[in-house]
């Protein structure tokens, strides 16, 4: 199993491309089921995320082909992916595969919407909570499904097809917006779906929908109309850039200081992560490439934060954001409102050194002089880049095992530090 050695105390100075977004990806690609046509999607991620999906499409009767190499470009350019689902040969998505990813129980959507029947099992447990599916079951069955649930597996049924209705989501949701948005465009009528996610993943999705002659409206806001269509087309979409790796490189400029462009970054998406590192006391500059990225001589500023749907601060850079903290000249408080167990990198970043104390959902992060270099493990996708962030101003060296977390969902990690000055290598047993 790969690990990643890093030795701490460079800054960091260059360019680092941002790649397309794995939250954005992964429903574009399932929404391919619903057209027999080809969905051309650009600037995918190269992420092992993005490849078992693809095994999972495939298992539904998919075909998907890569666009090679093109002039000028390297493997840190997303590639495209077109995808072409003209027979969907089975609505069953099983256990071995989706337990791998909890985002492929999403294809319930599409296949109840086309096929009007799908057998999707339960994604099970998550290392950061249970992370149920009672919302998406609620808005399919508002839709006019047959919901059961036998020997762990979802049966929907929708013999005359889906029929639109209003859906009102008791909570923020991501993973159910985007599968009753998907189910609703091939619904006979009006869906309007009230209390949506207004992530830019979302926007996303819709846009594509829309290219693929779905009528959607309102995406980006909490209340999200779509008007049912017979059919959808085949598109070319191309893929919003991942707003979660260019705050988690920003951070790691914030850690160790210098002077990065994060290219094509796009500051409307992290309004709220902008304005707390500048407060931490980052510069942070539009430019006609991305975002410029600079830390000022001054040190961290302790700054408080909570996690909360877009556009707050996002669940999944805080902890990056906690990595940082622990390096500030005071005392933070990190609070945790989405997920229910997504502390688990404290006990690492305390083999740094951290002093980090934990009541429940909050975090008190007291800022030290130096953290020390020590053997970690990653435990899920955002907890693995923070000790990626620790050990980048850790003296010493520092080995972060188990890190297919990493690759799941950060294209090259190693690649783009080292191109910025980090001392940082990919160990691959013999």
């Amino acid at each position: 199993m790969d690990s990643i050695r890093i030795v701490g105390g460079n800054e960091l100075s260059g360019i680092i491309p941002i790649s397309g977004a794995k939250n954005a990806a992964l429903p574009l690609m399932i929404a391919s089921l619903l057209t027999d046509e080809t969905l051309t999607l650009e600037n995918v991620p190269r992420l092992a995320d993005v490849a078992l999906l693809t095994r999972i499409l495939v298992n539904h009767g998919l075909d998907y082909s890569l666009n090679g190499k093109r002039p000028g470009e390297d493997l840190l350019t997303g590639q495209t992916m077109n995808l072409t689902a003209r027979s969907i040969v089975d609505t069953t998505a099983p256990y071995e595969l989706v337990s791998r990813m909890r985002a492929s129980f999403w294809v319930i959507g599409p296949l109840l919407a086309r096929m009007h029947q799908a057998r999707v099992s339960l994604p099970g447990g998550c290392a950061i909570g249970t992370r149920p599916v009672d919302l998406f079951l609620m808005g399919l069955e508002r839709l006019g499904a047959e919901i059961d649930v036998e020997q762990g597996y979802v049966i929907a049924r929708a013999p005359g097809g889906l029929v639109g209705n209003r859906v009102v989501f008791p909570k923020v949701s991501v993973g159910a917006t985007h599968t009753v948005l998907m189910a609703a465009t091939l619904a006979r009528g009006e869906t309007v779906i009230e209390n949506a996610a207004r992530e830019p993943e979302v926007v996303d999705l819709a846009r594509c929908l829309n290219a693929m002659g779905a009528r959607v409206t309102g995406a980006g806001t909490d209340t999200i109309t779509i008007e049912g269509v017979d059919r959808l087309r085949g598109a070319r979409h191309r893929v919003v850039s991942d707003r979660i790796e260019a705050g988690t490189y920003a951070m790691a400029v914030a850690m160790t200081g210098g002077d990065v462009t994060l290219e094509g970054a796009e500051a409307e998406l992290l309004a709220g992560p902008i304005d707390i590192l500048r407060r931490v006391g980052v510069d942070i500059e539009e430019t006609n490439r991305g975002l410029r990225v600079r830390r000022n001589g001054g040190g961290l500023s302790p700054v408080d934060v909570e996690t909360q749907p877009f556009p707050g601060f996002p669940t999944d850079l805080q902890a990056q954001f906690m990595a940082l903290m622990t390096r500030a000249k005071g005392t933070s408080v990190i609070t945790e409102t989405i997920f229910e167990n997504r502390f688990m990198h404290v006990g690492e970043l305390a083999r740094f050194g951290a002093r980090i104390h934990l009541d429940g959902q909050k975090a008190t992060v007291e800022g030290v002089e130096r953290l020390t270099g020590a053997p970690v493990m990653a435990t899920d996708l955002r907890a693995s880049v923070s000790l990626v962030i620790a050990a980048l101003v850790a003296d010493g060296e520092t080995t972060v095992n188990r890190v297919y977390h990493l690759d799941r969902g950060f294209e090259r990690l190693e690649e783009k530090l080292g191109r910025c000055g980090a001392v940082v290598e990919r160990i691959s047993p013999n």
